[in-house]
């Protein structure tokens, strides 16, 4: 159990829309690169009231920096997708550390779960424990931008660390007493994802630059509201 799921949910019922060409989707998806079971659901799908939320921040951005945007980068999860996510990322985090699943101690095996949760959540098909993804309230996000002179190719903005990836250089401050210039602007470009998302009400994950969400379990948490009106959408 992870502390935010002891938050209970008062389901709103907002369908999952999706979302729209305005907004920049980073495809192919990565995800569905790999194989994730999606079946005939679409990982660009989110609540209705999310997406409302996400054109404010857009609409917000825009007047601090013109040629930039935000990018989805994933977005509604099932939960057999975050099992296989989960279960990838163990599997190549057991790889870069140069052990093989196959023969891994328990007490590795508890080590690198450990590392992999830091990042991931529960995939609990329990409707009281969703993940945040598997809400349609939860998205991965970030900058692309427009060269300033010349030319309309859309950039993605680097942020200092992929998303996903599981190390420190996730954590949304990594960077922040860095002297480095070029650390200082992935710094300066992470509080800026956080300004014009917090401006329509959503919430940053603690380890995760990119995670953003409003209204399920983890949002409730970190504002210290009772209920999340965002459950499990199956």
């Amino acid at each position: 159990m992870k502390p935010y799921q002891n938050i209970p949910i008062a389901e709103c019922g907002e369908p999952l829309v999706a979302i729209a060409d305005d907004i920049i989707k980073i495809e192919p998806h990565a995800y569905v690169t790999l194989g994730a079971p999606y079946v005939d659901r679409s990982p660009f799908f989110v609540r209705q009231g999310i997406l409302e939320r996400l054109r404010r921040s857009q609409i917000y951005l825009q007047t601090i920096r013109p040629n930039w945007q935000i990018a989805i980068f994933d977005a509604y999860r099932p939960i057999p997708v975050q099992q296989f996510m989960v279960d990838y990322s163990f599997a190549q985090l057991s790889e870069s550390k140069g052990l093989k699943i196959n023969s891994l101690s328990e007490e590795q095996k508890k080590s690198l779960m450990s590392e992999v949760m830091k990042f991931w959540a529960i995939p609990s098909h329990d409707p009281k424990t969703p993940p945040p993804h598997s809400t349609g309230a939860a998205i991965d996000i970030t900058f692309y931008s427009i060269p300033t002179f010349g030319g309309d190719t859309i950039k993605e903005r680097s942020m200092g660390s992929p998303i996903d990836e599981i190390s420190d250089r996730s954590l949304p401050n990594y960077f922040a007493n860095s002297r480095d210039a070029l650390e200082i602007e992935f710094h300066c470009d992470r509080k800026l994802l956080n300004q014009v998302m917090t401006h329509s009400g959503f919430q940053r994950h603690p380890n995760e630059w990119w995670h953003f969400s409003y209204g399920d379990q983890l949002w409730a948490w970190i504002s210290n509201q009772k209920t999340a009106i965002y459950g499990g959408v199956i």
